[in-house]
């Protein structure tokens, strides 16, 4: 090997990198076992007699890896500098390819040819993660040799492996030589990946949440066991008011600034403001920091909970941020890099949960007005009283086809001069399947159409009018089913002034419910199937009784009677007894306690409540002080 000291070579052999890389891979001259699997994979896929994996240091060249080599120097596995060929691979930074050593004018001179045996040489770069060449993967053949292009593919792979392999012991040797650093990286990455699960249940969490104060509780639960804030909050940009923001109040009543600064300007001088409107990321690190920059307000707020620091993160949305995300802790909490992202990343997932809930609250809350709308003042009829209730379900995500109608129908018999005769009084009540907006505009149709049915059949009884409806829902594919009561009340004639006669049918609905003076409650058994589009079954028959003054008639729908650990006969049962026990109490106070005794308090079912009452005196005559209620 030629004795080629030039300044290039010189440089890159004593290179501080270089030289620090070597000290990093922990290897010297000895054996270590995957060094010398590399030599023999090199040997045996090459077909040399010798392979070495050497690593040249400033004065000599080093074998952890050796196959092949006899004499003192298998025992020692290093040589001098002046018996290495690997030195040319550092010195020139690529690979050299010699068929006969004892010809290149590099290595010509070179005592390994003698010495060692060596005339073919093929050596590969070894190098480290910067660049610098560490040494070489060489293939020795004791005679002249044309290395095939395969061969040089094959020793060109086992460098880049046995390169990486150097790579990790350098890392390793590095994380032992700093091993409070290391551990604090360690312990970073392990939270990363324990903020990963935590990215990974919030976007399963959040997917199934429905309400703003269901999102607010999901973040509050997923950050607390990791963060272990002593805040969360959250405060959204109001969309019916430009520049300001409202705060999603804890009903838990743990944070009672929520109440007393519910809602404040945009530009106002609080941290989630200005995270809000400059769409960054915010932090307090301490009371002096917040004095200084921030509003007054903020300050007491901030003191209130008990906060040492706190973070602001805006939620994306499509054109400005939704609000801002809050986290605060009562002690100094330093927001490192990977936090960040984790708290960027889980804004986002808060703010597709926050813009699902309006979309979800928004469309309920239009539902619910077009109900509302649909259940019209009761009328005034002489001689009843009148009182109805609705209750939407407990669940926000639901609206339904519950409904409760009454209104006054001319008599058949009324002359064509449109001379005075009774009025009868229709009265419905009815549970379209389902909860959604469908549903409740389905729910609308039916009302009216039984109306129609009812005014252009008179005197044909509610049998004929819901038979009417039936036969319009099939033929004009409405597609409505569910349930429902319909009923007609008219006067008695003398001599049984007061007493009024209730003619009815039942589409597969929970039945009525009548309490009659010195009787106790009971029920009004007779039924027919339930409404359903093409269902062929018995003709609707009416069925008619007479209540006498004193009575009271109540219809319900199913939410009232349906609870868990009740059957439905005991809720009924129940319902009856307590028509009966407060029939001397005024009809909406009588609905409350029904209310507030039989229902589940967290039904997942709308409930509507319609009662009639035929006084017991009848002079002078009740105007309908009808009443209305919704809870």
């Amino acid at each position: 090997m030629a004795d080629s000291d030039g300044e290039a070579s010189l440089s890159r052999l004593w290179d501080e990198g270089r030289l620090g890389g070597l000290r990093e891979t922990g290897l010297s001259a000895a054996s270590d076992a995957g060094m010398e699997r590399f030599a023999r994979l090199a040997a045996e896929l090459v077909g040399v007699p010798v392979s070495l994996v050497s690593l040249v240091e400033p004065a000599r060249q080093v074998f952890p890896g050796m196959v092949g080599l006899a004499g003192p120097w298998a025992e020692s596995r290093q040589t001098p500098l002046t018996h290495s060929l690997c030195r040319h691979v550092v010195a020139e930074g690529r690979p050299l390819v010699l068929t006969d050593a004892r010809e290149d004018a590099r290595t010509v001179t070179s005592l390994a040819i003698p010495d060692l045996g060596v005339v073919g040489y093929a050596g590969m770069p070894l190098t480290d993660s910067d660049g610098h060449v560490l040494g070489s993967l060489c293939a020795i053949d004791t005679e002249p040799r044309r290395w095939s292009e395969r061969e040089l593919g094959l020793l060109e792979d086992l460098a880049a492996a046995c390169s990486a392999e150097l790579r990790l012991r350098i890392v390793s040797r590095q994380r032992q030589d700093a091993m409070d650093k290391a551990e604090t990286i360690a312990r970073r990455y392990r939270g990363a990946l324990d903020r990963s699960q935590l990215l990974l249940s919030a976007a399963d969490a959040l997917a199934d949440t429905t309400g703003l104060a269901e999102v607010r509780q999901t973040i509050r639960d997923l950050v607390t066991s990791d963060l272990k804030p002593v805040y969360v909050g959250l405060a959204l940009v109001e969309n019916d008011s430009a520049g300001r923001l409202r705060r999603l109040i804890d009903e838990t009543g743990g944070a009672p600034m929520e109440r007393e600064y519910e809602t404040y300007d945009l530009d106002s001088g609080w941290p989630t403001a200005r995270a809000a409107r400059e769409n960054r990321t915010i932090t307090v690190t301490d009371e002096a920091e917040l004095r200084q920059d921030y509003a007054p307000e903020a300050v007491e707020a901030f003191n209130s909970l008990g906060l040492a620091s706190a973070v602001c993160v805006p939620l994306p949305g499509t054109v400005i941020p939704l609000g801002t995300l809050v986290l605060g802790w009562d002690e100094a909490h330093e927001i490192d890099i990977v936090e960040q992202a984790l708290l960027r990343a889980l804004a986002g997932y808060t703010a597709r949960a926050v813009e699902r809930a309006l979309f979800v609250e928004n469309r309920v809350s239009a539902a619910r007005q077009m109900q509302r709308a649909m259940l019209t003042d009761l009328p005034e009829v002489e001689g009843v009283e009148l009182a109805a209730l609705y209750r939407p379900a407990a669940e926000t995500d639901l609206v339904g086809g519950d409904w409760y109608d009454a209104y006054p129908l001319p008599s058949a018999d009324q002359g064509g001069d449109d001379s005075p005769a009774p009025d009868v009084l229709a009265v419905s009540i009815g549970d379209i399947t389902g909860h959604d907006l469908d549903a409740a505009t389905l729910m609308g149709q039916v009302r009216s159409m039984l109306r129609q049915a009812d005014l252009d059949h008179p005197g044909g009884g509610p049998a004929r009018t819901v038979t009417a409806f039936e036969h319009a829902n099939t033929r004009l594919n409405l597609g409505a089913s569910g349930t429902l009561i319909h009923a007609h009340l008219r006067p008695c004639p003398p001599p049984r002034e007061g007493d009024w006669e209730l003619t009815w049918t039942n589409a597969g609905h929970p039945p009525p419910l009548i309490a009659t003076p010195h009787a106790p409650g009971r029920r009004l058994h007779e039924h027919g199937m339930l409404l359903f589009p093409g269902l062929a079954g018995p003709e609707r028959t009416d069925n008619r009784i007479t209540l006498p003054a004193g009575s009271a008639l109540l219809l319900y729908t199913d939410g009232l009677v349906e609870r868990t650990g009740q059957t439905m006969t005991e809720a009924i049962d129940l319902t009856a007894h307590l028509l009966t026990g407060h029939s001397g109490r005024l009809l909406p106070d009588l609905l409350d306690a029904i209310m507030d005794e039989v229902p589940a308090p967290d039904t997942g079912d709308d409930i509507a409540l319609l009662a009639v009452r035929i006084p017991a005196t009848q002079p002078p005559p009740i105007q309908a002080g009808a009443t209305t209620t919704e809870r």
